[in-house]
């Protein structure tokens, strides 16, 4: 295999692992234990609840019923365009656009698929249920911290990092996420995780920044940078569209394409 084809499998590998972070709902695991929270420290309710407001409120969130998401992802020195959708509840899709050749990650209510032809996937497959019950908050408009008791989730204040609140999210499936709120701007500016990229644990951060208030008044980040240790990569939105009618058909696994039956 040639350098350049080496070079573009491994890149489409990173843009795989790490296109569902983009995450907003990754799998965390903090090895340092984070001193507890003063008494004068508002409580983790009390933080998420300002978040929410800062990012445009229930009534806001309530209006924004699917999300249409166009963006670059830069990586390795390659610009791949990519389509996010989301259909709040239902599903989100993720479709990169590497040199022709498209990667999908999809999550609905029920499970997940993926497809990339650079690893030999070619056809649409199941996706693992640690990678699914890691990545499948993204169908919910609002993240997971938006009604997250509802979702089975549980919240707790586990510290504060500079000027930070540190907020660690647990889902029912037992998927932590620790999530860095501004004290200020109470706007999500980092995302701790661990994940897993070519079946290797690996730490990952993702740093939001940029927040536009869309028609609604629902605050959007157009800059993410994601820092895998050896890989980094950015990604830049370009055009947010609310409220397209959506067909939940689009996050179901289509059947593989039957093989062409031979001349007689």
């Amino acid at each position: 295999m040639s350098t350049d084809t080496e070079r573009q499998n491994g890149t489409m590998k990173i843009i795989q692992g790490v296109a569902v972070m983009a995450v907003l709902a990754g799998s965390i695991a903090l090895q340092a234990q984070t001193p507890a929270p003063a008494e004068n420290t508002p409580t983790a309710d009390e933080i998420v609840a300002k978040h929410i407001e800062a990012i445009g409120g229930k009534a806001a969130i309530g209006q924004v019923k699917s999300m249409t998401i166009e963006s670059s992802t830069s990586v390795m020195g390659n610009d791949a365009p990519t389509v996010t959708t989301v259909s709040d509840g239902v599903g989100y899709k993720n479709e990169t656009d590497f040199n022709g050749t498209k990667i999908v990650q999809c999550y609905n209510d029920k499970g997940g698929w993926m497809v990339n032809p650079m690893a030999g996937a070619a056809d649409p497959t199941p996706m693992p249920e640690d990678q699914y019950n890691q990545g499948k908050g993204q169908i919910y408009i609002g993240g997971p911290l938006y009604d997250y008791a509802a979702k089975g989730s549980k919240i707790e204040l586990i510290g504060k990092e500079g000027p930070s609140y540190k907020i660690k999210l647990t889902s029912k499936e037992g998927t932590e996420t620790t999530f860095l709120i501004d004290s200020t701007s109470y706007m999500i500016t980092t995302v701790l995780a661990k994940g897993k990229m070519q079946d290797q644990d690996v730490d990952i951060t993702s740093k939001f920044s940029d927040y536009r208030k869309t028609d609604v008044g629902y605050m959007v980040p157009y800059a993410i940078d994601i820092d895998l240790g050896q890989f980094q990569l950015s990604i830049a939105v370009k055009k947010v569209e609310l409220n397209k009618t959506i067909d939940p058909a689009v996050f179901e696994m289509p059947k593989p394409a039957e093989a062409p039956k031979p001349a007689i």
